[in-house]
C-alpha cells in the first residue's frame, strides 16, 4: 500500500504540519512517500506520485478559518488530474491551528470533503488539532531535554565517574512524560486514523487539542506572540517594522 503524505505548510522548516505528519507516519504501514507543497513548481511532481497511491494525507495549517490559498490552487489542478486519470484513492487530512480548540478546523475539513465529491475521490476524514504551534514547540523542548541529558551525563562521567546521574535521568523522564501528556490526544487520534488508512476505511472528523487548561494556554500564547512581535519590529507586529 502506498500512502502519500503532503506537507502543505508554506514554512521552510520547523513547521507544525511537518511535525504532525511525522507522527502520523509512525502509525502507517507499507510505502510512505513524503512531499512538500509550497509553490506551483511542486504540482507536477506531487501529481505524478498520486497515480499509484491508495491514500493521500494532507498536513496543513488553518488560515483564516480555511485552506491556504496555495493549497486551493493545487486542489484545482488535482481535481482535473484525478478525474482525467480516473483515480479513486482515499483522502485524509491533519489540520492544525494556533487556537486552543481543534474544532476550529471544521470548515477546512468541509472544504476537503467537498473537494473529494468534485474530484470523484473518497473522503476518509481527518484530525483537527488545536494549539498546533505550542505542540510543535514541545518537540523542540524534547530535543533540548535530550541535549541537556547528554551534557549532564558527560559532565558527571568526567567529574565523578558516574555515567548515569540519577537526578538528570529522573528530570529527563519527568519532562518527557509531561511533553507526552500534552500530545496524548494527538497521538490517540493519529493512531486511529493510521489504522483506518491501513484498512482503507473512513475515519471521520475528530478534533483534539494540547492537553493543558485554556487559561494556561492563553497566558503562554500571549507571552509567545509578544516575543515574536518584538523580534519582528514591535509589539504590534509590522507596525513598527521597516516598510519595503
Amino acid at each position: 500500500m502506498k500512502t502519500v503524505l503532503i506537507n502543505c505548510s508554506p514554512k521552510k522548516r520547523f513547521c507544525a504540519s511537518a511535525y504532525f505528519l511525522f507522527l502520523q507516519s509512525f502509525f502507517l504501514g507499507g510505502e510512505k512517500v513524503k512531499e512538500r507543497l509550497r509553490s506551483p513548481a511542486d504540482h507536477a511532481r506531487i501529481l505524478e506520485q498520486l497515480q499509484d497511491a491508495q491514500a493521500v494525507v494532507f498536513g496543513l495549517p488553518l488560515y483564516v478559518d480555511g485552506v491556504p490559498s496555495h493549497v486551493l490552487r493545487f486542489l484545482e489542478k488535482m481535481e482535473t488530474f484525478c478525474r482525467e486519470k480516473g483515480l479513486k484513492f482515499r483522502v485524509y487530512c491533519v489540520a492544525n491551528n494556533g487556537f486552543i480548540e481543534g474544532k476550529q478546523n471544521e470548515p477546512l475539513m468541509q472544504v476537503f470533503e467537498n473537494f473529494c465529491v468534485r474530484a470523484g475521490l473518497t473522503w476518509g476524514g481527518g484530525v483537527g488539532i488545536g494549539g498546533g504551534v505550542m505542540l510543535n514547540v514541545t518537540r523542540i523542548l524534547f530535543i533540548v531535554e535530550i541535549a541537556l541529558l547528554v551534557l549532564n551525563t558527560v559532565l558527571s562521567a568526567v567529574h565523578t565517574g558516574v555515567f548515569f546521574p540519577k537526578e538528570a535521568w529522573l528530570s529527563f523522564a519527568e519532562n518527557t512524560a509531561l511533553l507526552l501528556y500534552f500530545n496524548l490526544g494527538v497521538l490517540f487520534y493519529l493512531s486511529g486514523m493510521g489504522r483506518a488508512i491501513g484498512k482503507g476505511t473512513a475515519f471521520g472528523e475528530k478534533y483534539t487539542r494540547i492537553l493543558i487548561p485554556s487559561f494556561v494556554f492563553i497566558l503562554f500564547a500571549d507571552i509567545f506572540f509578544i516575543i515574536i512581535s518584538l523580534l519582528h519590529g514591535g509589539v504590534f507586529r509590522g507596525w513598527l517594522a521597516k516598510k519595503e
